[in-house]
């Protein structure tokens, strides 16, 4: 029978200048003893340190019905804002952090589960291919994002934001789904080509700027619509994949700012042109 290991890491200190610890993740802890977790090398700035400089670690191995390896998962009992790229390309297991956390959560991430009570910092699910990423407050910029420099975003996987989300929200997506329960800022859905965005409070500005594919959804207002959007008459309940919107919508089609024959669709409630 497989064998599922639950680790727990506890934050023993204030962190002054941030982390770079992309090997918390369920794959680099699996088959390795509680020594060999907390052995494991991060970046504080220039310097290399172990993961037990900054966490204390405990180790429980339990017997479960798991195929093949076994599956890891991780509980972090406490703010990790100063961490970054916590659960960076992640394929399988789960992670639970009792607090925020830092930049690039999930980054690359193809499948697995992260759950964060608390904020999640800027860039979480950049690339994300696979997987879900739940965070409990608000996410900062960039969520569901492309690299600098490259178009193509978030691919697959879902990220569930219950709080607010930042500007630049599904940058460069083109598959996938990214819902946020609260409201948006600039620029939300910008390049995307495919998947699906919803919002289900407010947006400012710019949603769907240079849009050619793919559905945004805002389920309340928004402030500054985009030019390049052409009326495509309303719809009712529109089914949006897999999950269904509920009320009429005013229907949106562009950015032909960008494209003669875009294929991005946007839904809105209440659009203050």
């Amino acid at each position: 029978m497989a064998l599922t290991r639950k680790v727990k890491l506890t934050p023993n200190g204030e962190i002054g200048v941030m982390v770079e610890a992309e090997l918390i993740s369920p794959d680099s802890f699996a088959g390795k003893s509680e020594a060999e977790i907390g052995g494991l090398t991060v970046w504080q700035g220039p310097r290399e340190a172990s993961l037990a400089e900054f966490f204390d670690l405990v180790a429980v191995v339990e017997e479960g019905p798991v195929e093949g390896d076994g599956l890891v998962d991780i509980l972090i009992d406490g703010d990790v804002s100063r961490v970054k790229r916590i659960g960076q390309r992640m394929t399988k297991g789960r992670i639970e952090i009792k607090g925020s956390a830092g930049m690039h959560l999930g980054s690359e991430m193809a499948g697995g589960e992260i759950l964060v009570r608390g904020n999640a910092g800027p860039w979480a699910g950049m690339n994300m291919r696979g997987g879900k990423i739940e965070v409990g407050g608000n996410v900062g910029d960039h969520a569901g994002s492309a690299y600098r420099g490259s178009w193509r975003g978030m691919s697959g996987g879902k990220i569930l934001v219950h709080g607010n989300a930042r500007s630049q929200l599904g940058g460069g997506m083109s598959g996938g789904e990214i819902v946020v329960e609260g409201s948006v800022e600039n620029f939300c859905g910008i390049r995307q080509n495919g998947g699906l965005i919803v919002v289900e409070g407010d947006a400012v500005r710019g949603v769907g700027a240079e849009m050619i594919g793919g559905s945004i959804a805002v389920l309340g207002k928004i402030c500054q619509f985009t030019p390049g959007f052409v009326a495509n008459g309303t719809e009712q309940d529109p089914a949006l994949g897999e999950r269904k919107i509920e009320g009429e919508f005013a229907k949106f089609l562009g950015d032909y700012a960008i494209s003669k024959n875009p294929k991005g669709v946007l839904y809105v409630k209440e659009a203050m042109i």
